[in-house]
């Protein structure tokens, strides 16, 4: 089946609209979906205006929010002095990393205030179960990493394998 650019368009702003849904920045959602969904997963400025009918500001706080998560990275398209936002091919599992070495913050930050909050308070069982919850969820991420990693050579080689029959 061939390109639908109007079709893919659609679903890009559906994708989009759910993230928005989930508490994304509108705007961070549609020039992420816009260019997961380009045919080369990347695009500049310009082209994100032109295709969401945005305003440069607009995009620039958009794409900002992404690179903060790491869902996009910036790259000088050759020759030319314009930036090109590009979505790498293990995006999602690069972000997840990335906000796990942010809990350990958390985790630190929590376990240094502990003490100053009263022993057997309130607040002292809540920290307690947030680092507990923290704990578990590096514990999981881990885990999660090493079988996504596994997964992913498997999911490369259907499509490898797809691309050569």
């Amino acid at each position: 089946m061939e390109r639908d650019e109007e079709v893919v368009q659609r679903y890009a702003e559906q994708f989009g609209n759910t993230l928005a849904e989930q508490g994304w920045p509108r705007m961070s959602a549609r020039a992420f979906t816009a260019i997961l969904a380009s045919e080369d997963g990347r695009l500049t400025a310009a082209e994100l205006s032109e295709r969401l009918k945005a305003s440069p500001a607009a995009i620039s706080g958009a794409v900002n929010y992404l690179l903060q998560l790491r869902l996009a990275s910036r790259e000088r398209e050759p020759g030319s002095r314009r930036d090109v936002y590009v979505v790498q091919d293990d995006f999602w599992h690069q972000s997840m990393m990335s906000q796990d070495r942010g809990l350990s913050r958390w985790e630190e930050i929590l376990r240094q205030m502990l003490p100053y909050v009263g022993a057997r308070t309130e607040a002292s069982r809540r920290i307690r179960a947030t680092i507990g919850f923290v704990e578990f969820i590096q514990d999981e991420v881990e885990g999660l990493s090493d079988r996504w990693i596994k997964r992913k050579a498997e999911i490369d080689a259907e499509i490898e394998a797809e691309d050569n029959s």
